[in-house]
């Protein structure tokens, strides 16, 4: 199957997942779970939640056993940018082409959204947790409750670097705080997403060690080409403004290295990326495929 139609299926497979954690009953509430489905079903790559579920086929076929921490990591991805486009924060209007959800809603009713996917995204793997324990053996158990422990630790991370991005506006820093800075920040979910589908899957730490490699090198592969397209994409391709990082002051790779600079350290990272996973043959061609389509994407 071509590299396209796969992504398309996994995003289908995401996508219908999601359908059904959506909280459609009648409720005093209502407007906060349509302020949360609005942003969880907005649209977007699904690429955090694929991660998990295409490391996870490299050792074995019955992806249906990580779904629910392919679709919590996606909740915490959506709850991140909830915040992220906020005033004290990025101040963005549009995501995906669309209002952002405090555009959409308000600024209250938004910031709770974005609590309400993180704690969802908790609810959900804890659910799994309770049924794990009592129908199924203690190894699958034990890696999901493994994997559970990288994703609590992961989410902290995400949200230091997040802390470093806002604090560090306008000010000029080392290359060490860039490469820390968006390790914590777009990198430990990336890096978790492998991580999880790989430890889920039940494989070896070497194995483990490898994967988590080639998931740094692909998480700064993105923020690198977040960065780049924060220069000189397409607004109408990428879904929001561009510009904005240089507005605020932000110092990204881009600032750090010119934007040539930075397009070469993209293609030298992406290179690297595929070659750890020599090792895995065919059974790795969409991962590395992977690696490709984040340095070539639009948007």
């Amino acid at each position: 199957m071509e590299f396209k139609e796969k992504l398309k299926e996994y995003q289908q497979i995401v996508n219908k997942e999601l359908e059904k954690y959506l909280r459609k009953e009648e409720v005093p509430e209502e407007i906060l779970n349509n302020s949360m489905e609005y942003s969880l079903m907005a649209g977007g790559k699904r690429l955090r939640p694929i991660l998990v579920i295409a490391t996870y086929e490299l050792f074995k076929e019955d992806y249906e056993t990580c779904m629910p921490f392919a679709v919590a990591i996606e909740m915490i991805h959506n709850f991140s940018l909830i915040h992220d486009d906020l005033p004290e924060i990025d101040n963005d209007d549009i995501r995906h082409g669309k209002p952002t959800n405090h555009k959409k809603f308000n600024h209250a009713i938004a910031l709770l959204a974005g609590d309400g996917l993180l704690n969802q995204a908790y609810i959900t793997i804890s659910d799994e947790l309770e049924y794990s324990a009592e129908n199924e053996f203690k190894e699958c158990y034990k890696n999901k409750v493994k994997a559970f422990n990288e994703f609590t630790k992961a989410v902290d991370r995400m949200i230091a670097g997040e802390y470093l991005d806002t604090e560090l506006e306008g000010k000029q820093i080392s290359k060490e705080m860039l490469e820390y800075i968006h390790k914590n920040k777009t990198g430990a979910l990336l890096k978790l997403c492998v991580r999880m589908g790989a430890i889920l899957a039940g494989a070896t730490e070497n194995d483990i060690k490898k994967l988590s490699i080639y998931a740094d090198k692909i998480g700064l592969a993105f923020q690198i080409k977040d960065d780049i397209l924060s220069e000189e994409g397409n607004p109408e391709v990428i879904g929001k403004p561009v510009g904005n990082d240089k507005r605020l002051g932000k110092c990204t790779y881009v600032s750090y290295y010119g934007l040539e600079g930075a397009k070469q350290e993209l293609n030298r990272i992406t290179e690297e990326a595929i070659s750890i996973l020599k090792d895995y043959g065919e059974n790795a061609e969409f991962l590395i495929q992977l690696a490709v389509y984040i340095k070539d994407r639009n948007k």
